[in-house]
């Protein structure tokens, strides 16, 4: 995309926010019924019993995987759920656990003719493009990853997850008293550069001579193994790393639990992972998942939608609890470091007025 088509998507963005982020007071009416695939699943939400005055809405969100703990996959119901009763509509969730329901899922969204089929995570950017391609008349959304030309009824959210990445990386940075600091990633591809190779960076930042290190969970869960996580933890945090990063949505817990044993401390991703282990998470890389998807529906329901819209700290949709006002009480360890705070805080400015750079590892 160029460079003037990113502004202009951006700008289309930000003049939804005001509204997206209202609330109508209308009641909604929900309903949830599975599709009739194999082994998926439907979360289900209890029906109120009125209905807006304006025309109702349909969404359906289709998960890659279940979403169990994973705080990734709940934010993005969430925020379709928000959006389905701002407007008295009906919203539904359909859990997959494999690339044939994953197929399955969306061809039963596709049957009922939503407003909208929201998809999330690179795990469904290849099928969001089929799928797109070949039903031009439905509106989708896919939220964190994009196909390279997506379909003129494809409206991509994407993350600038490295400018929060970096963030962690300055606090490491002043706090490693070992100078080592690692990190426990789901899966060893670019994508996830974007989190560890830019926590590295952003300690680098502070002590060039920091040292840095990275294993990956992979398997068949990757996102859903606390047990494989936290064993790579253990073994990371022998070799020497006081500061290690978790990156791995529903693994986290397994590598907070091995922060607790053995002793280094770690951080958290997606949303404000501290209180699963006080005193051991230092802060968190955060992803508004809720907010993006809110947004993004928005704009397709108001028809100013764009093939991508990228969210960072200037936008809002990625942060740190250093930067949100309830730091006191959130029980991350950043808290008791306010001069750290201030300079994540002055690092964080300098991000956002682009007198400071963070390149994007993803793409070199």
């Amino acid at each position: 995309m160029t460079r003037p088509l990113k502004i202009l998507v951006l700008v289309l963005a930000l003049a939804v926010v005001g509204v997206a982020c209202g609330d109508s007071g209308d009641d909604a009416t929900t309903t949830t019924a599975a599709p009739a695939t194999t082994a998926a699943t439907a979360t289900t939400a209890a029906p109120t019993t009125t209905m807006a005055p304006e025309d109702p809405i349909s969404l359906i969100y289709v998960t890659p995987n279940p979403m169990g703990v994973n705080s990734f996959l709940i934010l993005g119901e969430v925020g379709t759920k928000r959006a389905a009763e701002r407007h008295g509509g009906t919203w539904k969730t359909f859990e997959s656990v494999d690339d044939t329901t994953r197929r399955a899922n969306i061809e039963a969204a596709i049957d009922e003719a939503p407003d909208v089929v929201v998809l999330t995570t690179f795990t469904l950017t290849e099928m969001a493009d089929e799928y797109s391609k070949a039903n031009p008349d439905q509106q989708f959304i896919l939220i964190d990853s994009c196909p390279d030309e997506p379909a003129p009824n494809l409206h991509c959210g994407v993350f600038r997850e490295h400018e929060g990445a970096y963030l962690l990386g300055v606090m490491a940075g002043h706090l490693s008293e070992a100078k080592q600091i690692g990190s426990v990633v789901a899966l060893d591809i670019p994508f996830f550069k974007r989190w560890w190779e830019s926590f590295w960076v952003g300690a680098q930042s502070v002590d060039p001579s920091i040292e840095n290190s990275a294993v990956f969970i992979a398997g068949d869960n990757p996102f859903s193994d606390p047990a494989r996580a936290k064993e790579l933890a253990l073994s990371l945090a022998a070799q020497g790393p006081d500061h290690i990063f978790a990156v791995g949505a529903g693994s986290n817990g397994g590598v907070f639990e091995a922060a607790a044993e053995a002793g280094f401390v770690s951080y958290g991703v997606d949303i404000n992972q501290c209180p699963e282990a006080p005193g051991h998470i230092v802060d968190n890389n955060m992803k508004l998942v809720d907010a993006v998807v809110d947004q993004l529906i928005e704009q397709v329901l108001a028809g100013t939608a764009g093939p991508m819209v990228d969210f960072g700290l200037a936008e809002g949709g990625t942060g740190v609890m250093a930067l949100h006002p309830d730091l006191a009480t959130s029980e991350c360890l950043i808290a008791d470091y306010p001069e750290i705070v201030a300079e994540v805080e002055r690092v964080a400015a300098g991000i956002i007025d682009g007198s400071i750079v963070v390149n994007d590892p993803l793409f070199g």
